[in-house]
């Protein structure tokens, strides 16, 4: 019998979650409290746009760019490829042409062992993650991807000059997903919804992130 199976990759939303340095962590209040006597109860929430699972905006790094309302709903919703690469430390180039990704890809996920961090969702930030060079930035712009996903909170290595990698993919209209779970998401083909906040005028945005796929 298939069973439609739902996968949410979306990080918990805490006050505990690891954030890029120099961003403030999220801060989640109760201002209004029904044990208090209050006749509802109402949450407070401050935080940085990058923290957690988010989206980039091409004005993130492209000054005068548009904004996180501008992101086309087709390129965030529709069949995705889910990619493990349990080995690698950077996604080059020459990595991306030995993964026999399909060619008519249009949405990847990248599954390194960067998800692995997220069995601690309230680890301290780890610099050396796997991320996207500039060299395989510019590999998923020529094959025509439209969103690249990443499992931890930048697409970017740490500490490039000039973010090149950012400004590649942002350049060329492609939507940039950093903070994914995906521990529990097999390689292969899925259904994405990948739905951020309507910031208008952000750089970045929290994202609810979902994949499925029929199983069995």
């Amino acid at each position: 019998m298939t069973t439609r199976r739902y996968y949410d990759i979306t990080v918990p939303y805490t006050d505990r979650l690891p954030t890029w340095p120099g961003d403030p962590r999220p801060e989640i209040t109760r201002l209004k409290s029904m044990a208090r006597g209050d006749s509802g109860n109402v949450t407070h929430l401050s935080a940085g746009v990058h923290a957690g699972t988010h989206m980039d905006a091409p004005v993130h790094f492209l000054d005068g760019a548009p904004g996180m309302e501008t992101l086309p709903l087709d390129a965030l919703m529709g069949p995705a490829q889910v990619v493990t690469m349990p080995e690698a430390d950077v996604i080059t180039a020459a990595v991306l042409d030995a993964a026999a990704i399909p060619p008519d890809t249009e949405r990847i996920l990248f599954k390194t062992r960067n998800s692995a961090l997220w069995d601690d969702p309230a680890h301290e930030f780890t610099p050396d993650f796997v991320a996207v060079s500039a060299d395989g930035a510019g590999w998923l712009v020529d094959r025509g991807m439209r969103l690249v996903g990443v499992d931890y909170l930048s697409v970017e290595p740490f500490g490039s000059p000039g973010h090149p990698t950012h400004k590649t993919l942002l350049g060329a209209g492609m939507a940039i997903v950093e903070g994914l779970d995906l521990r529990a998401v097999e390689p292969g083909i899925y259904e994405l919804a990948c739905l951020p906040m309507k910031i208008v005028g952000s750089d970045g945005a929290p994202a609810r992130v979902v994949l499925w796929r029929d199983e069995g």
